[in-house]
């Protein structure tokens, strides 16, 4: 007996001494080290705080577009210098909205996670998987966000150091991507149209960039104009504390907009896609510039990356997965469409693509993009607007609302149509896609408000785009009835059996959404959930009865049903 005691003895210690050997390893392993930044004096520049709505900094300046009437606001920050620079000046410009930001974006990781120890199993998993996530990022971008993090809250510093912190969130896209189905870039759109097909023959690009990450994130939206010691300037949609370009224009004339694609499960850290696609903005002029960019950088996950260019003329989509790369574009068209699945005949006949063109709704937009170009002979940034802006499916059938398969599905962070040869661009105010579309000639505002002293308009709002109707219609107002209605059931479904739901509640989210699957799954689950079969069978049967997004949910609306049927 003293003999196994002996033995056992051994073994723990010899366990224990393997976990502290791991926690040592693991800890000295995904310790991402700082940038060494040589100069730090930017970090003795200062805030001037010249309004409520408009502050300037030693290399750049902060200004809310004060015209915009919405539920978010629009603002407006300019930065230059070298990397670190640019990143205090951002930092320094946008601290208060950053935090905001940061708040918007844990508080959804919650609500999306709500188990305490699977979050923290999530942060030990990402710093394990991002342990070389910043020698993939190219040392300008780290330094520059290193800047950003100096003035980053401190609230969050259990979860990681502030530069670590920021330096994650950059991929934190490409691991939601590639580890979710169901990702936080649901369905993103965008189509280009040149020669023949535009009013004036020029290149015109529009995109709407479907990513809900809650309301609260998209409240401050920020069109960043960059002014790099090294490379070309350039404007990106963004938001506080993101230095990646999922939408952006440079002065030559180039643009990028990223779609997701269907993706294995990456294996390791590499490029955040919207950190390639900023290096594209910044560093070439044309689309060979582009192309030979896209092929020196690995990548996390499967993304189309769709690139303008004025001086072609002609838009391309470079298709790329972590394993290889295509670009695909339409020969004799004026016209390219992509949604999120590759086209380009390297991937054409491949599993993963063929499976995600059965099983996501990217086959059904692209149809329905296609079906609504063809209906102008011409198209110009108003026709663009209006295409974006769509919310009905193939033949105008009626989707509801929310429905993935809808082009507008009331769930966009933005959208946004360029017009390079121009230098203009036109950003959507929220709520989504929605509000006016304010428009910017990136040209002018490098050449006259670098040094933006007075608080002055910078947009040239004779072009902008008014806002969409339907803001002002019953529909709209059932539409935002639906919205918390849903929150309110899907929470008292998952939180507790104490509530039940009125009935009075549910004839009201029935008539506020009648039309959508999401409505009568919703109550199926409610049903499902306080073991009332029958009401759930009901409901199921009724979302089957209409336009279902994927196959997926198709299948799982399925399994529910015939389980309730056999409990029956």
């Amino acid at each position: 007996m003293r003999t196994l005691f002996r033995i056992l003895k051994r073994i723990f210690y010899a366990l224990l001494c393997f976990l502290v050997i791991f926690l040592i390893y693991f800890i000295i392993v995904v310790r991402v080290p700082e940038p060494n930044i040589a100069d730090k004096s930017a970090l003795n520049n200062t805030r001037e705080k010249i309004s409520d709505t408009f502050f300037k900094t030693k290399n750049g300046w902060l200004k809310k577009n004060r015209a915009v009437k919405s539920s978010g606001n629009l603002w407006e920050l300019y930065v230059e210098g070298n990397g670190f620079e640019r990143g205090v000046a951002n930092g320094i410009l946008t601290k208060e909205l950053h935090e905001f930001q940061e708040d918007a974006f844990i508080s959804q990781i919650q609500i999306l996670v709500p188990n305490l120890n699977y979050l923290k199993f999530l942060k030990y998993f990402v710093a394990w998987f991002n342990r070389d996530l910043s020698s993939h990022i190219i040392d300008e971008y780290k330094e520059e966000i290193y800047g950003v993090s100096q003035f980053a809250s401190d609230k969050y510093d259990f979860i990681a150091s502030k530069y670590h912190r920021i330096l994650n969130y950059h991929g934190a896209h490409d691991i939601g991507h590639a580890l979710q189905d169901k990702n936080l870039v649901v369905g993103c759109t965008s189509f280009s149209i040149w020669d023949k097909k535009s009013t004036d023959g020029k290149l015109l690009v529009g995109r709407n960039f479907d990513f809900y990450s809650g309301d609260d994130f998209a409240k401050n939206k920020i069109v960043q104009f960059t002014n790099p010691t090294n490379g070309f300037k350039f404007v990106t949609i963004t938001w506080p504390g993101f230095l990646g370009a999922c939408s952006g224009m440079n002065e030559k004339g180039i643009t990028v907009t990223i779609n997701a694609a269907k993706s294995d499960i990456p294996t390791n850290a590499a490029t955040p896609i919207a950190l390639l696609a900023r290096e594209i903005l910044q560093f070439a002029k044309n689309i060979d510039e582009a192309i030979k960019i896209a092929e020196k950088k690995s990548v996390f996950v499967s993304e189309s990356i769709l690139v303008g260019s004025s001086s072609d003329n002609k838009t391309v989509s470079i298709e790329k997965t972590p394993n290889k790369m295509d670009v695909y574009e339409v020969p004799n068209s004026d016209q390219i469409i992509c949604p999120n699945h590759y086209q380009g005949k390297d991937f054409a006949t491949e599993l993963t693509n063929l499976t995600n063109m059965n099983e996501s709704s990217s086959i059904y937009r692209k149809f329905r993009l296609q079906q609504l170009l063809d209906r102008y002979p011409t198209i110009s940034y108003l026709e663009a607007a209006a295409v974006l802006r769509n919310r009905f499916g193939i033949n105008d059938k009626d989707l509801g609302f929310n429905n993935e398969k809808s082009l507008n599905q009331l769930i966009a962070h933005h959208a946004v149509i360029f017009k390079p040869a121009d230098g203009l661009m036109w950003v959507s105010v929220s709520p989504y896609q929605l509000g006016e579309f304010v428009c910017y000639d990136i040209n002018k505002v490098f050449k006259n408000y670098q040094n933006l002293t007075e608080d002055k308009k910078i947009s040239s709002d004779s072009l902008n785009i008014p806002e969409d109707l339907f803001l002002k219609s019953k529909q709209y107002q059932e539409f935002l009835k639906f919205k918390y209605l849903k929150q309110y059931i899907q929470f008292i479904t998952k939180a507790t059996n104490n509530i039940e739901l009125r009935t009075d509640f549910e004839n009201d989210f029935v008539s506020s959404n009648p039309q959508s699957y999401i409505t009568y799954e919703i109550l199926g689950n409610y049903y499902l959930s306080r073991k009332n079969s029958a009401k759930a069978i009901e409901y199921f049967e009724k979302a089957l009865s209409k336009e279902i997004a994927t196959l997926k949910e198709k299948r799982a609306i399925e399994e529910k049903l015939l389980y309730c049927k056999t409990s029956h």
